[in-house]
């Protein structure tokens, strides 16, 4: 069997890709799962994003205009008219495009695992039954333990977290509004997340470990009982390279395209696939990596961030939100920010001279980190 273009993993990114290549190429999805979802994903894309891409609107779930930020003594609240993020279901978007990317002409391997590569073809079992296909390229989008990326020799510098999400009813008054939770006691690696889906039900998850997640559960009121769903997943914040070797390349989560504040991946790996069909489809697959020049700027800053509040002390914590609780600083918040591009934001705010000033007296490591 050969194809133009073999794509491996038929994720949210994989998928999309499918859809913007199967108009021009004849296209091979190879997917391992037997069916589309499962992984813990909160499912949140920035609405412009989401408006920009083109994706489906029935995958939207809930639309949110704003945020409550609380640390351990202390919140505040982030919000706008209009809706700033989409909720969505993932295996309604992971299978919407995938019917689409079908309509275009793409063939689907289900529950189909790539093993490797051999004399220029990919490996493939289904069940008993091992067999190749051959393409012209390949393109790796088979997550962050990805096969591809280890087949072609890709250098990979990152931390690995392992996520826990439970949907969960119970009384959420603020529908629209994500919750984040900073508490390093609880968690000094990472924050806690309330995203409803309803008045009645919520998305509520963190990276760590299982217990954090419950015992936050517990403080927030919640009753461990109400959990009608619980996933797992990894993640990995920070650096693959390279994202195409030869006449192979990496997407998404595969490649790291992740955003190292929220570990989300959807916007940025939608982004990048666009820059990889573009080129494809110009027959200069050599000018993805340039292509995706700002996103790789993005997670560049991001991980700076990271290290960062990895850094910080609850009590150093508890400053910031004080300094972030402000009329200013809430101010330039609500004017700047956008949900995929977290950079934005926070440069507004340290070129804020009286934000910086005080920024400085609670950490100087913001100099060392981010300016």
């Amino acid at each position: 069997m050969k194809y133009d273009i073999a794509i491996i993993g038929g994720g949210p990114v994989g998928n999309y890709l499918a859809t913007l290549l199967a108009r021009h190429y004849k296209v091979a999805v190879i997917e391992a799962k037997s069916s589309f979802g499962g992984k813990a994903c909160t499912g949140i894309i920035g609405a412009r994003s989401y408006e920009e891409l083109k994706l489906p609107k029935k995958a939207i779930i809930n639309k949110l205009r704003g945020a409550v930020f609380y640390s351990k003594i202390q919140s505040f609240e982030i919000k706008r008219k209009e809706p700033q993020a989409y909720m969505v279901g993932r295996k309604i978007l992971e299978k919407s495009l995938a019917e689409m990317a079908v309509k275009r002409g793409a063939e689907y391997y289900m529950n189909t695992r790539f093993l490797g590569f051999k004399n220029g073809k990919a490996v493939l079992q289904r069940f008993n039954n091992r067999f190749e296909i051959s393409a012209y390229f390949y393109i790796g989008a088979d997550g962050v333990n990805s096969k591809v990326a280890q087949e072609i020799g890709a250098k990979t510098n990152a931390e690995f977290l392992s996520g826990y999400e439970v949907e969960i009813v119970g009384e959420f008054e603020k529908p629209d509004f994500v919750e984040l939770w900073i508490n390093k006691e609880l968690n000094k690696d990472f924050f806690f997340w309330v995203a409803p889906i309803n008045e009645s039900l919520a998305r509520v998850g963190t990276f760590g470990r299982p217990d954090t997640l419950f015992n936050f559960i517990k403080i927030r009121m919640l009753k461990e009982t109400n959990i009608i769903e619980f996933k797992a997943g990894n993640v990995a914040l920070g650096v693959r390279k390279p994202w195409i070797k030869g006449n192979v390349a990496l997407v998404g989560d595969a490649a790291l395209q992740i955003k190292p504040l929220t570990a989300g991946g959807i916007a940025y790996g939608m982004y990048c696939a666009y820059a990889l069909a573009y080129s494809i489809i110009n027959r200069k697959p050599w000018e993805y990596e340039r292509l995706c020049k700002e996103i790789k700027r993005e997670i560049s800053f991001g991980l700076k961030v990271r290290r960062l509040f990895k850094n910080l002390s609850q009590e150093q914590v508890e400053k910031l939100f004080e300094l972030l609780s402000s009329r200013e600083a809430i101010e330039v918040i609500e004017n700047t920010a956008e949900f995929d591009e977290h950079a934005k934001t926070i440069k507004a705010l340290i070129k804020h001279p009286k934000l910086l000033a005080r920024a400085l007296k609670v950490t100087p490591m913001v100099i060392r980190y981010i300016l």
